[in-house]
């Protein structure tokens, strides 16, 4: 697609027509190749590897896109550091390397460098700041390892107290030090990745079917519900792959999850003023942890994150606890000259990471299982044939995809190629200097990329849709309008909770809801 574009990429949008089309021709209909359940960036990466070896492709989820986990993260691609100081040389090594494949190949338009200051305050010791420049020195060796461009992500380098403040002015002055200056890979919103992958996916076709629940999971298909109409059919398939994350266990017997909370707080950007860089908190006590605070440029900064053992049920939406916020505002209260207090948490959300149990009785096909549970992806397979891919984490969801769909190739004996995934771009994706010509605003192009134009267009042809929807966050009227016609959207909470992120400051919400409920009804009234 050109970059003055106003259409959709060829086959990949995705509609409420599109997906009752679909799921008249898929429930009873003839058996597809592979059948993913779970559309989270797991999920729709493993439909849009398998689509992508010309394999026939059927994917569901009770919810939405991005429903779970892969909408609660940080925003951010890691490039492996975390791993080094646990001598995981491989893990580290695979991060990075999936986080250049992101930036410079499959989705430049989603993923550009963050920049972090780790200020050094008096509760960092001269050894731990020589600890961290080392840890720093040793990620931009991995960025080496993993081929990725010096003018993709910067080298590391020490700020003076001075530059330091400038790129964090709410920083307390008093006897810091200086700075260290380090980059890392960071999405514009995890949910828009999912949303891409997916539309993909579809352009190669397969089908996407939301609000679809699978009530029951064997090696030949599934029985699933459709959760606007109740009514319930079956799907059949050659492979199954389970890609539900924290709930992989409740579909699959033997597959035993131990989610972990990672919780984030939403602050105004007006509360820490101008935040040119993002910024590493030292948790006091310990070496290798830190509190994020990363500015989102949409008005909003989010702080976090925790990571709490979870027991019990698990939950579709995953509360914040006060404890959570208490220990995040602390460790934040320690490096800014004015404290933020409890009322300037204007939002706050949490997700839960999908930990395998190491004592799972499931099969490995993935190579030996490992002990660091929170470290590695596994590929199982259970006793009734039905492939899960469990554990891992968002940057490395494509290597994830790619060794679930290997193994469903390689169980069935599907007719398939090694992945191309790569090297395949996303919906929206185009080199560096095709998205700096794209007549768009800025904003609009770190979002769609490509498609940044047709979004545009709809607010130049009906000027109501060029306003925003809120006076203080720049999402307009034409962006939920595209999503409706073009990314699966199919409600306001479709629209408000993951399309966009209004929905993460309750306030804004609430705002907002009359004026998107409008909009929906509107689009429904139009396609009749």
């Amino acid at each position: 697609m050109s970059p003055t574009s106003s259409t959709p990429a060829a086959g990949a949008s995705l509609s409420a027509a599109r997906r009752s089309r679909e799921l008249t021709d898929t429930v009873g209909g003839p058996v597809v190749d592979v059948l993913v359940v779970g559309l989270g960036a797991t999920g729709a990466g493993a439909a849009l590897d398998a689509a992508a070896r010309g394999l026939s492709v059927v994917a569901v989820d009770a919810h939405d896109l991005a429903f779970g986990t892969s909408r609660w993260s940080s925003k951010l691609i890691h490039g492996g550091l975390r791993y080094l100081a646990s001598a995981q040389l491989d893990v580290a090594h695979e991060s990075a390397v999936e986080r250049g494949v992101l930036m410079a190949r499959t989705a430049p338009h989603l993923v550009r460098a963050q920049p972090f200051v780790l200020p050094l305050t008096p509760l960092v010791s001269r050894g731990q700041a020589a600890l961290a420049w080392a840890g720093f020195r040793a990620g931009d060796t991995l960025r080496l390892a993993a081929r990725t461009a010096r003018a993709t992500l910067p080298a590391p380098r020490r700020l003076s107290a001075v530059e330091t403040r400038h790129l964090a002015p709410a920083l307390r002055s008093d006897r810091l030090r200086g700075g260290l200056l380090s980059w890392d890979g960071r999405l514009t919103d995890d949910a828009r990745l999912v949303t891409a992958l997916a539309r993909t996916a579809a352009a190669r076709g397969a089908r996407i079917l939301t609000r679809v629940r699978a009530l029951e999971l064997t090696s030949s298909g599934a029985r699933v519900r459709d959760e606007l109409t109740g009514e319930e059919g079956v799907v059949r398939a050659r492979a199954v792959l389970n890609a539900s994350g924290v709930w992989a266990g409740d579909l699959v017997d033997g597959i035993r999850v131990r989610p972990s909370r990672g919780t984030h707080l939403v602050l105004r950007s007006d509360r820490l003023g101008p935040l040119p860089a993002g910024l590493h908190v030292p948790i006091p006590g310990e070496t290798n942890r830190f509190v994020l605070v990363l500015p989102q440029g949409d008005g909003r900064v989010y702080v976090g994150l925790t990571d709490e053992p979870v027991d019990g049920d698990i939950p579709d939406v995953p509360e914040v606890p006060e404890t959570d916020i208490g220990f995040l505002l602390d460790v934040l209260g320690s490096v800014l000259e004015v404290p933020v207090h409890r009322e300037d948490v204007v939002g706050a959300f949490a997700g839960l990471r999908p930990l395998l149990d190491s004592t799972s009785a499931a099969r490995p096909t993935n190579g030996p299982r490992t002990a660091d549970v929170s470290r590695r992806h596994a590929v199982l397979t259970s006793s009734q044939g039905v492939i899960t891919v469990v554990g891992g984490k968002l940057t490395t969801y494509r290597r994830m995809a790619e060794d679930a769909v290997d193994a469903a190739v390689t169980a069935r004996r599907l007719g398939a190629g090694p992945s191309p995934t790569a090297t395949l771009p996303l919906v929206g994706a185009a080199p560096p200097h095709a998205l700096a010509a794209l007549r768009a605003p800025r904003r609009l192009v770190r979002s769609y990329g490509t498609e940044a134009p047709a979004v545009q267009a709809l607010a130049d042809r009906d000027p109501r849709l060029g306003e925003r929807l809120l006076p203080d966050h720049p999402v307009t009227g034409a962006e939920l309008l595209w999503a409706l016609r073009h990314e699966g959207a199919l409600d306001e909470t479709d629209l408000l909770d993951r399309r966009t992120r209004i929905g993460l400051v309750p306030e804004d919400r609430e705002a907002a809801l009359e004026t998107v409920r409008a909009l929906v009804g509107e689009d429904a009234a139009r396609r009749g």
